[in-house]
């Protein structure tokens, strides 16, 4: 039997489909919209959470099911947690995962045995979100196709009946309703999380191997800096209008040179809507409203003055150092470190330093 997918794109009032009755909906970036039967999943890899899993609890008001190596000890690192199952499991395996995860759902939740023929609706059924992280991509489809569910994949917020997805670089938003449970992966940086205050409920499930056929994991190499999206990058450098209007060297040169001091660092390189319309970086760099949501262990901001478009899309960086000729611009106002000076001047130094004279010419 078949559960119907309703679809709207947000802007397009002439493709309007039919909607279920209206109800509350995020209103704005940080603070969290799911509620109803829904629990987030959260692949652990020994010990380690995986990037937005505080997010998607808090989408999932505070229900979540860790599974993996270390999930216990993983899950106190969580602030937003209030209910948690916990499965533990060895190395990650997505097909034997996927598999022990739509058994335990539809015991302890209620899918399959719950579905009433008669009826074009399931009682007593959760949805799963998971964190839209590497093994989150890799384990929802899996779980989706175990569970028969529609996977909403890319989601910005999420509600017991469906979700809001976005598209074409988050410049589309396709407002997604399913009547019945499924399957939805969360956007790092898309909401908040409110620390839950109380001590969360802890059960411990059994897990029991099956025997799916899975790839064997050889290696797990970290991503490439250059090309890593950039929702996932624990180092940014950014590049503002400061660093790309000087005349020496030139925008399209700067930006060449914050690279290759990003390699040297590690870290990704992102720029403000100024600098790529200008076509000195990739619209991929682009952090802000109306493009990439960021939320960094480092955020390096060489030349940017902190306009709201920008700051829209940078979330909470553990540490933001800010490089401005202006000392009361916004971004430095809200920086943990402040450094007053030419941008270029810096970036010059700083690359002839740790990566060699030959990258600045000198």
């Amino acid at each position: 039997m078949g559960r119907p997918v309703h679809y709207g794109r947000r802007g397009a009032p002439d493709r309007r489909l039919p909607y279920a009755a209206p109800r509350a909906r995020r209103g704005d970036r940080g603070t969290s919209g799911g509620g109803g039967d829904m629990i987030a999943i959260i692949p652990v890899r020994d010990g380690v959470l995986p990037l937005g899993a505080d997010e998607t609890v808090a989408e999932s008001s505070g229900n979540a099911l860790l599974i993996g190596s270390g999930a216990k000890a993983a899950g106190a690192e969580l602030t937003t947690l209030r209910r948690c199952w916990v499965m533990a499991a060895d190395a990650y395996a997505p097909a034997a995962w996927a598999s022990g995860l739509a058994r335990n759902m539809d015991a302890y939740w209620g899918h399959r045995g719950r579905l009433d023929p008669n009826m074009d609706a399931y009682w007593g059924a959760w949805s799963a979100v998971l964190p839209a992280s590497p093994d989150g991509r890799d384990l929802a489809p899996r779980l989706a196709f175990e569970l028969g569910v529609p996977l909403l994949a890319g989601a910005i917020a999420v509600t017991e009946h469906g979700a809001q997805l976005a598209r074409w670089g988050s410049r589309v938003i396709d407002e997604v309703e399913v009547d019945g449970p499924f399957v939805a992966t969360l956007l790092p940086g898309a909401g908040g999380t409110e620390p839950a205050g109380v001590a969360p409920e802890i059960t411990k499930l059994r897990w029991e191997a099956t025997q799916a056929m899975d790839a064997e994991v050889l290696d797990v190499l970290p991503p490439d800096p250059r090309t890593a999206d950039l929702a996932e990058a624990p180092r940014i450098l950014a590049a503002g209008a400061g660093l790309t209007r000087g005349n020496a060297p030139s925008g399209s040169d700067a930006v060449a040179m914050l690279e290759k001091l990003g390699e040297a660092l590690s870290a990704s390189i992102g720029a403000t809507r100024v600098v790529t319309d200008a076509g000195h970086a990739d619209y991929r760099r682009q952090i802000g409203t109306t493009g990439v949501v960021v939320n960094p262990e480092l955020y390096v901001a060489f030349g940017i003055s902190g306009a709201a478009q920008h700051i829209g899309g940078l979330g909470s960086p553990d540490n933001l150092v800010s490089v401005n000729t202006d000392p009361s611009c916004p971004m430095t106002a809200r920086s943990d470190l402040g450094i007053v000076t030419d941008a270029t001047a810096l970036l010059v130094e700083l690359a002839e330093r740790l990566v060699g004279k030959e990258v600045t010419g000198g």
